[in-house]
């Protein structure tokens, strides 16, 4: 299992990033939450086996259709998340 912190930057909110996340974590078995950051940016806390976590890292970079993602910066954490994926406003 591996945890980590992520923050998401260009235009990542009005474009249905946060559902779009919570639907791939969904699918891939990944926990945790995402919610939006009042700079504009989006942040997640993403935790579950470590190919579910880096194919999900993967599919941050590109987002939703309308999105246009500038930057994704993660980083490894100790906590893992509850069970399920959440929404957080």
């Amino acid at each position: 299992m591996v945890a980590k912190h992520v923050h998401i930057t260009g235009r990542v909110q009005g474009v249905s990033f946060r559902a779009w996340t919570r639907e791939r974590a969904k699918q891939l078995g990944v926990s945790g939450w995402v919610r939006n950051r009042s700079d504009g940016s989006v942040e997640a806390l993403i935790s579950g086996e470590s190919e579910a976590v880096e194919t999900l890292l993967a599919a941050l970079h590109k987002g939703p259709p309308a999105a246009e993602v500038k930057d994704v910066l993660d980083t490894e954490i100790e906590m893992q998340a509850e069970p399920g994926f959440r929404i957080h406003s």
